[in-house]
């Protein structure tokens, strides 16, 4: 019996001291055990009959050692001590094993786990004289198979109920049930990832990583570990979420298409520096706000009347929008009228009508009005060069005015006539002849538009 109990001391002394010492997860168990006879013993001395013995006998210690191999499968031994109880109280049988087993837990994590466990054993039943227990004639090996469950008290501290079915082998020869009941403690809770830090307290418990960020890594040393940074491998800001903004235009480089260039959120951090909508790397014309259809430029406006040529019926000459890009009044009108106004002249220094071919020519104007009621007119006054180029601007704005003037008084709509001033700035024929300055003194008809 000494050694036995020698045997299971140094097992048991040899497992925690492994515990305390290794990273690997371990659990070490004490408690009491229960024997209950399932049938009678047979064979050599110490048969037992099961009618003499007590249904259940109780006993202590019953320790044990287990050590986790992979997964819910852990590896272990167990000692148990029992004295089985006579009916009589006079042929108490002492009863000692150790256990090899493999124990498999389901639900571990969880409060309550369940597991099985099986192995085989080397019992001693005795029931001669304490001298001769754990005699090669007491001694037995027996298998055995059964289950329990362990209940969480703490994060290492747990509480356990087992029961297995245990047949001997050779003499004595029976079966029995084992009960164990006690507590378990858990020891060191394994480093998956070599990082120095327990598996326990390890938020990234597969990959190497910090003390400071609890285990987890910083791949881009920006001080946010990678399980927090949405971009962990290019460092950023916290207020970023870990993620850089090289432009500081607030679009995140992952998000942003133009990283070196400050840009606009709806344009994925792109700029619109004509701000038509369209960013700059796609914009032909990109300090001229444009169409998207045209490639960012403007439509081109040959005749400036604010309709682009792609929408204007007459791209050469101004007219309005109501007219699809086409003047009220027609070209053809207007040269009916320019040839009219050819008989429209001053003497030089002079705004006044003078002569029945001018006050002619002005009806005749007046008549074509008339007839294009839609028609708008732009009576442009014109000068020779005799005199300064200021006292030529207010002559010939007094020109056009006296032939608008004189319309409006044959009952013109004074909505559709307008006067504008052109001096000595457009000479027909030159100026250097008595003959050119006289064709000078004159007015013409343009088109009136609201452009």
């Amino acid at each position: 019996m000494k050694n036995l109990k020698l045997i299971a001391l140094l097992f048991l002394f040899a497992g925690v001291v492994q515990a305390q010492t290794s990273d690997n997860p371990w659990l070490i168990s004490a408690g009491i055990n229960g024997i209950s006879l399932q049938s009678d013993f047979t064979g050599g001395a110490n048969a037992l009959t099961k009618s003499n013995y007590k249904s259940m006998s109780l006993g202590v210690p019953s320790l044990s050692v287990f050590r986790t191999v992979y997964g819910g499968l852990s590896l272990g031994a167990q000692f148990s001590l029992n004295n089985i109880k006579s009916e009589s109280g006079l042929n108490d049988a002492k009863f000692s094993s150790i256990d090899f087993a493999l124990k498999y837990g389901f639900s571990r994590d969880s409060k309550l786990s369940p597991y099985l466990k099986a192995g085989v054993a080397r019992a001693s039943i005795d029931i001669i004289d304490q001298s001769s227990f754990n005699a090669a004639s007491s001694a037995t090996d027996t298998y055995f198979g059964g289950a329990g469950f362990s209940y969480k008290l703490g994060d290492n501290l747990s509480a356990f109920v087992e029961t297995s079915y245990r047949s001997s082998q050779d003499n004595p020869k029976g079966n029995f049930l084992q009960h164990s009941a006690g507590l378990s403690y858990g020891l060191g809770s394994g480093d998956a990832d070599k990082d120095g830090i327990s598996d326990k307290k390890d938020k990234c418990p597969d990959v190497p990583g910090l003390k400071e960020f609890e285990g987890c890594p910083d791949t881009d040393a920006d001080g946010i570990p990678d399980n927090m940074d949405d971009c962990p491998e290019e460092a950023g800001p916290e207020e970023n979420n870990g993620c850089p903004d090289t432009d500081g235009d607030g679009v995140l480089d992952k998000d942003d298409t133009c990283v070196d260039v400050p840009g606009l959120v709806e344009l994925n951090g792109c700029p619109d520096t004509d701000e038509d909508g369209i960013m700059d790397s796609e914009d032909e014309c990109p300090e001229e706000a444009g169409d998207l259809e045209n490639k960012g430029c403007p439509w081109p406006d040959t005749d400036n009347d604010g309709v682009a040529d792609k929408d204007d019926a007459c791209p050469e000459e101004a007219g309005t929008a109501e007219g699809n890009g086409c003047p009220d009044t027609p070209k053809d009108i207007l040269d009916k009228m320019n040839g009219i106004g050819s008989n429209i002249l001053f003497a030089a220094e002079s705004s006044k009508l003078m002569g029945k071919k001018v006050f002619a020519a002005i009806g005749e104007i007046k008549r074509v009005l008339d007839e294009n009621p839609s028609a708008k007119i732009l009576i442009e006054g014109h000068a020779s060069s005799d005199g300064s180029a200021e006292y030529n601007d207010a002559l010939s704005l007094k020109r056009a005015e006296a032939v608008q003037a004189k319309l409006i008084e044959l009952g013109a709509d004074p909505n559709r006539i307008e006067v504008k001033a052109y001096g000595e700035t457009m000479p027909i024929d030159g100026d250097d002849s008595p003959q050119a300055r006289t064709k000078n003194r004159r007015v013409e008809f343009k088109a009136l538009t609201e452009n």
